[in-house]
């Protein structure tokens, strides 16, 4: 039986784990081996993927690749109740513990590094185990935080606080050192090639035995390190604790009790960090198979590791590799520690014998025989020293909600009311009437400045400049700042809750339908905000074709910087209750051209099959009001920066354009201008969609730098009277240019993303090119079909 044929609600106990390469090397590492208890808790609304249950967290699977899992001892679940008892709280001595800590003081190397010297940490960590908001705390910075699995996407440097030699880097979640996504590399090539002088590895102390299977594999690197149990918050309040003092006993390096959200226990933390670093103290321990009973098959693989380190030993000092992490990557099949080793023939051929017995003993093979080796550790380690709490109150609320909110009849009806409720609040209630002040405010300031320079009369050049050129073109995108802000808010929220990996788990089925996975609609939806941050987040995708392939569909979601000529169109063409109508129109359009287009690459470009859909799905959690705000105002003041500075710079070149004649003299009516002379030789492109005044053209080719400057472009060319777009557009032609304006190329921040994630400029000159010709032709179709019926 496969674990695809288990109902919902029943338990079974892994027997093999089928499967080859980086996957099955992942599943492993997430904990599922031979032996471990598995139930099944939940089908996605669409049968496909599942939700597991085990080492206490939930783990989502696809169909196919359970059922290469084979299952036994299938029964109605017993998992048994957890305790409903209160533990109070193990003291956990502060600062000096150290002193007091022999198991890691013994393995002090080399000399104190002096005070002031330069000290480099890496944050290591699982994914979503709060590596960013520790990395906040330590060094007072505002990154973006989220309660989803690979939030953080590259590498981030700061100084800790209070120590300005001290240089932490918060690196990308991963859960092993066997890298099976681009972000778990960019971490190991960091551990391996830079050398920091320390490690501080944050673990979620509400699941503590999947995350130390990380923990076991930094300490053989042989690195000063200090363990961060984090969210113990959470755990004293589920009336659970964790035996600290015996855990740094066991384990041989410090370990601190904290709350990164609430800052407890971080200054402690940072002490033991410095000291350990400073003081070269490597981890006590780095030895975690037990050669045990003689008839015990784990003995086997004590003895494979020990008999490769000797092996190896020499090579691995003379490539600058810690022999006992080389000894187990080799156990595994990894090739790159292979080849950095450079064996020769003979060793290799000794090292692959050495491989083939001990998996010959243990009646498995080297991969499975490895992970069962470090989890079993870590189930005795956490026997003797973690008292499990009652089943913690955001579990039993994620259970409660997920009911509603994944549930079968009920899922695909919530996604849409809550989007829905989002575009409708953000555009005809919160963000439309902030919008509304914000334009008052604006242009009673420009009025006030405005009389001010014609009392002084100023030059009538500049007096143009200032009024018809910066505030014009730079209030009128500025106005529309409350509108993005608000859309920001919710999608904050929606991320901060933990809702985005349900939603990702939902939509894996119909997502796989057009080549992708689930994990790809993530930065798809958050494309809906801005583009870049959402290509940047395609590296959370192992597939490099899923990766390449959802950056390309990215520009698709129409991002927060086309919500201004958004608004201004509609507020000037369409009745204020058919507004939101039209917006939802215009996402809902977008993202049909994207799923036909994805299914073009699928079957040209990008054939093959999408990423398996492996990933952790986290309780549901209150949203930080300090997350939602930093996120809002990191926006708010990219925005603004934009408006200052590429929108400024278009706004007096757009200006000074419409101002001068070829021979630079002032003209009398903008028509004889150089910029009437620049649209009218792009303006027949766009005739045949029904705009092809050169106005027009001339605001989409300024779009190229931002889609804030189409808005402030036509409001210069119009002397700041949007009124007069009724004698360049009708209700109809408005939205043919509104369709082309959705669909045609991102700004030039998001091609330079494009351009890093997809490797090459060519790459991302065909984005561009791409997509204008898919703008122009859907922007052709919608006019001909309006043609057709009359509305033209």
């Amino acid at each position: 039986m496969t674990l695809a044929e288990l109902s919902v609600g029943q338990d079974a106990r892994i027997r093999t784990v089928g499967g080859e390469g980086a996957l099955r090397r992942h599943l492993l590492d997430m904990g599922l081996t031979p032996g471990i208890e598995v139930t099944l808790r939940k089908v996605a609304p669409m049968g496909d993927p599942i939700e597991l249950e085990l080492r206490g967290y939930e783990l989502t699977l696809r169909l196919d690749d359970a059922r290469k899992i084979e299952i036994e001892g299938v029964h109605t679940t017993d998992r048994a109740a957890r305790s409903e008892e209160r533990h109070a709280p193990v003291p956990h001595p502060g600062r000096g513990e150290i002193s007091r800590a022999p198991s890691y003081r013994t393995r002090k190397s080399g000399d104190v590094i002096p005070k002031g010297q330069p000290l480099t940490f890496a944050l290591a960590g699982n994914q979503n185990c709060g590596k960013t908001t520790l990395f906040n705390q330590l060094t007072g910075s505002n990154q973006h935080v989220g309660n989803f699995p690979g939030v953080t996407v590259d590498r981030k440097d700061g100084q800790i606080r209070g120590h300005a030699e001290a240089t932490v880097t918060d690196l990308p979640g991963i859960y092993s050192l066997s890298p099976y996504s681009n972000e778990e590399i960019v971490t190991r090539d960091f551990l391996l090639q830079n050398k920091p002088t320390g490690i501080i590895n944050i673990v979620d102390a509400t699941n503590i035995e999947r995350n130390l299977y990380l923990t076991i594999q930094l300490m053989e690197l042989g690195i000063p390190m200090v363990l961060a149990l984090n969210m113990m918050d959470e755990v004293r309040a589920n009336g659970g604790t964790i035996m600290v003092n015996q855990l740094e006993e066991l384990l041989g390096i410090p370990v601190v009790p904290i709350s990164a959200a609430r800052n407890e226990g971080i200054d402690e933390l940072i002490e033991h960090a410095i000291h350990v670093a400073r003081h070269r103290e490597a981890p006590g321990r780095i030895d975690f198979c037990d050669a045990g009973d003689p008839d015990d098959p784990r003995g086997a693989v004590h003895r494979c590791i020990h008999a490769i380190v000797h092996l190896i030993e020499d090579h691995a000092r003379r490539a600058g590799l810690p022999p006992r992490f080389a000894a187990t990557k080799l156990v595994e099949g990894d090739q790159p520690i292979l080849e950095q080793l450079q064996l020769d023939q003979n060793e290799k051929e000794m090292l692959e014998h050495t491989i083939v017995e001990m998996e010959n003993e243990t009646g498995t093979d080297r991969e499975a025989a490895l992970a069962d080796m470090r989890f079993h550790f870590l189930e005795g380690l956490c026997a003797e020293t973690v008292v499990r709490p009652a089943e913690s109150r955001e579990h039993r609320r994620s259970v409660e909600l997920d009911k509603i909110l994944t549930g079968r009849f009920t899922a695909i009806p919530c996604f849409i009311v809550i989007l829905a409720l989002v575009f409708w609040l953000t555009f005809g209630v919160i963000g439309a009437a902030l919008s509304d002040l914000m334009t008052l405010g604006i242009d009673n300031f420009t009025a006030l400045v405005d009389a001010g320079l014609t009392a002084y009369g100023i030059n009538p050049v500049v007096h143009s400049l200032v009024i018809d050129g910066i505030f014009a073109g730079v209030g009128s995108v500025l106005s529309f700042l409350p509108t993005i802000v608000t859309l920001f808010f919710f999608l904050s929220i929606l991320e901060d809750t933990g809702y985005m990996a349900r939603v990702a788990f939902v939509m894996d089925k119909p997502l796989r339908r057009i080549g992708l996975s689930g994990r790809s609609f993530v930065p798809m939806l958050v494309g809906f905000g801005c583009s870049v941050p959402a290509i940047m987040s395609t590296r959370t995708l192992s597939s490099d074709r899923d990766r390449r392939m959802t950056v390309l569909l990215t520009p698709f979601m129409s991002c927060s910087a086309k919500l201004p000529i958004y608004a201004l169109f509609t507020a000037a063409f369409f009745p204020r209750n058919l507004r939101p109508v039209v917006m939802v129109a215009l996402y809902l359009i977008g993202i049909l051209c994207g799923v036909l287009y994805a299914l073009v690459l699928r079957h040209t470009r990008f054939r093959g099959e999408p990423v398996p859909f492996v990933m952790e799905l986290p309780n549901y959690r209150l949203p930080s009001p300090k997350s939602v705000g930093q996120l809002i105002w990191e926006k708010a003041r990219d925005f603004i920066q934009r408006a200052f500075t590429i929108i400024f710079v278009a706004t007096v070149i757009i200006w000074f354009l419409q101002s001068f004649d070829t021979r630079l003299n002032v003209v009398t009516s903008p028509e004889n201008s150089l910029l009437a002379m620049i649209g009218g030789w792009i303006a027949p492109i766009f005739a045949p969609l029904g705009f092809g005044d050169w106005r027009v053209s001339t605001a989409l080719i300024t779009g190229f730098t931002a889609k804030e400057s189409v808005v402030s472009t036509l409001t210069v060319l119009l002397g700041g009277d949007t009124g007069l777009l009724n004698s360049m557009f009708t209700p109809f032609t408005a939205m043919v240019f509104l369709v082309f304006t959705l669909l045609y190329t991102p700004c030039v921040a998001a091609i330079a993303a494009a351009r890093r994630e997809l490797g090459s400029a060519r790459a991302a000159a065909g984005v561009v090119i791409v997509q204008c010709l898919i703008a122009w032709v859907v922007a052709f179709l919608v006019h001909c079909v309006g043609l057709l019926i009359g509305l033209a």
